[in-house]
């Protein structure tokens, strides 16, 4: 390894070197050993990193070597996803990585330090839930002397504020306000108590790094929660104690920018306001990190939806119909499977297309690379406007001049398995979705096939 260059960290590609032809010469060009802005630590977006680059004085030239900028235009590729989870979780280095990129089912969680706090989430307002809950908060608090945070509004169900026997415990939680607190520097790993939905919030509390996440099936479906609650102080002793297997599912960094048109106002010699008709335009951003989907779709409207799709820039197709859907490989087994798409493992980095009732026969679902900025836009000729929201929560209008930017998330959100990501995710299969569930064909004995 040379001076120039410098090891990239796990998940990470090599160096690259690039050969170019400039005036009919061979020119070696030396990349950066960065692939994202995770690696040299800038706050510069993956797509639009500067590289320093050396032009490297080529054998059948005698020039000195000069200096020039490259600018990486796009990538197929995602963001390297960051490997540390919360304060004191990351992922647990392969010495065996091959290009120091770490196989997915070798993703193992470990812990800088014992992890001291849990936040545990409980689906709200469900009486089946309340058991479970106080045994799990008696045996963090007083068998693994752990903090517990707890969302406000679950201490005040009357269930939980009016038991006597539980109040000694509720005491030495630590409470938080969606919205309103902070505790992304807080919790070392979360415990969710329910359904996918339960996942799905942990996952909107965090817009950075995720802490570990382990879910408990005890909602209705439970594609996303492996664990059974009967083992329950078993399965967490073994998560402090770590070195279990983990699956990174990434997450979208969506980004809302909506036009907000005011009549511009001036001010009378007697102090009253007057608008003269002028429009002047203020710009909103908006940022969201979601887990499963983006739907944007055409609400209460009775005419169909009629918005633009647009692909690092360019405009791919115009979508006509009910909505879209955009979503991860993790939302792809959610919505999107039910209107027409197909299931991606967790692991897979790729984006997902899936058009809801299209008014045409010929637009099906597509895949398309982690690494791309999708862009979605009213269509300039729609006859109303259209409706976004993101994993079903925050739901908005979308107007004329108003965009959503779509790309990959470099914050995963890191859930553990109770076996591995890919006998996890094939159980789940077949016991959520029965999926290829049928009656077996009868065996066709010697004497049947004469006839």
């Amino acid at each position: 390894m040379t001076s120039t260059q410098r090891k990239p960290v796990i998940g990470c590609l090599p160096p690259a070197w690039l050969c170019e032809m400039e005036g009919g010469k061979d020119v070696r060009v030396e990349s950066a050993p960065y692939c994202c802005s995770t690696c040299d630590g800038g706050e510069v977006p993956a797509r639009n990193l500067i590289r320093r680059s050396r032009k490297v004085r080529s054998l059948s030239t005698s020039s000195a070597s000069t200096s020039f900028e490259y600018r990486r235009t796009q990538s197929l590729h995602g963001p390297s996803p960051v490997t540390t989870f919360g304060p004191k979780a990351c992922m647990l280095q392969n010495p065996h990585a091959v290009m120091h990129i770490q196989d997915p089912a070798s993703q193992r969680l470990t812990w800088n330090k014992p992890p001291k706090s849990v936040l545990v989430i409980k689906k709200i307002r469900d009486a089946s839930l309340l058991q479970p809950f106080k045994e799990l908060c008696m045996f963090l608090t007083e068998g693994k002397n752990m903090i517990v945070y707890v969302e406000k509004k679950v201490l005040e169900d009357p269930a939980i504020s009016g038991d006597e026997n539980f109040a000694a415990v509720t005491k030495k939680f630590c409470t938080f306000r969606e919205d309103l607190d902070d505790i992304s520097n807080r919790v070392d790993f979360i415990i969710c108590l329910g359904g996918d939905g339960t996942l799905l919030y942990a996952s909107s509390l965090f817009q950075e790094s995720v802490p570990p996440v382990m879910a408990f099936h005890l909602g209705s479906l439970g594609f996303l929660t492996p664990f059974k609650f009967d083992m329950y102080q078993s399965q967490v002793n073994q998560i402090i104690e770590g070195n279990t297997a983990i699956v990174l599912r990434s997450r979208l960094k969506v980004r809302v920018l909506k036009e907000n048109w005011e009549k511009k106002a001036r001010v009378d010699e007697k102090g009253i306001i007057l608008t003269n008709g002028d429009i002047e335009s203020s710009r909103k951003a908006m940022q969201y990190q979601v887990l499963n989907e983006v739907v944007v779709d055409r609400g209460p409207s009775s005419y169909l939806s009629n918005v633009d799709l647009f692909l690092d820039g360019h405009l791919i197709t115009t979508v006509q119909g009910d909505g879209v859907i955009v979503s991860t490989p993790t939302g792809s087994t959610a919505y999107a499977v039910a209107a027409g798409a197909s299931m991606i493992h967790p692991n897979v980095p790729a984006i997902m297309i899936t058009p809801i009732c299209p008014h045409s026969l010929s637009f099906r679902p597509i895949v398309v690379p982690a690494g791309v900025e999708l862009k979605i836009m009213l269509s300039r000729d729609a006859r109303n406007t259209a409706w976004v929201s993101f994993d079903g929560r925050k739901r908005q209008e979308i107007c004329h001049g108003d965009s959503i930017t779509i790309t990959t998330s470099c914050f995963p959100v890191p859930s553990i398995c109770f076996r591995d990501p890919v006998n996890d995710w094939f159980e789940s299969l077949a016991e959520c979705l029965h999926w290829n569930v049928r009656k077996k064909q009868n065996y066709l004995s010697s004497e049947d096939e004469e006839f």
